[in-house]
């Protein structure tokens, strides 16, 4: 799964966090470092807020907070590993 990031943003630093003790495996995308990344963010989430996530078989969960992304992930039948 991909994580999109502003690295000063403090949600993100919090998804970050949960989803590295809980043993997720990601790739982190730090969306200022990376224009062509930004612009994937905003075509499959349709807007430009971070922390957003995008799993393999497509869904997107943008501008979350951790107790979202928990459900999330959980809806998904996405386990840690």
């Amino acid at each position: 799964m991909n994580l999109y990031v502003k690295v000063w943003c403090p949600w993100c630093v919090e998804a970050v966090d949960w989803l590295r003790r809980g043993g997720y495996r990601f790739e982190q995308i730090d969306v200022l470092a990376d224009k062509t990344a930004y612009d994937r963010m905003i075509a499959i989430s349709g807007q430009r807020k971070t922390p957003t996530l995008e799993l393999a078989d497509g869904s997107v969960l943008p501008d979350f907070d951790v107790r979202q992304l928990e459900k999330f992930l959980k809806d998904h039948h996405i386990s840690p590993g």
